[in-house]
């Protein structure tokens, strides 16, 4: 029982990190365009960047504990 639930514990936390590397991903690429077409300040643009790169990071390290958990469970 105690294994199933590690296990839906983990399932959701990797649903969160997909629907953070799309959702990321995403609103970089809107972001990018919109600046394109309404010839937005520069800043605002590393803004997105710099917010979108935190996601991503925020993702691999979340990614990464998981992988951790998984491999030192049955230890």
């Amino acid at each position: 029982m105690q294994r199933a639930s590690r296990w839906q514990g983990q399932a959701g936390q990797m649903r969160l990190v997909a629907v953070v590397i799309a959702c990321a991903a995403l609103g970089w690429l809107a972001v990018q365009w919109l600046a394109e077409q309404g010839g937005w300040n520069l800043r605002f643009v590393l803004l997105a960047d710099l917010a979108a790169g935190a996601a991503f990071i925020w993702a691999l390290v979340v990614t990464g504990r998981i992988w951790w958990r998984q491999r030192h469970a049955g230890q």
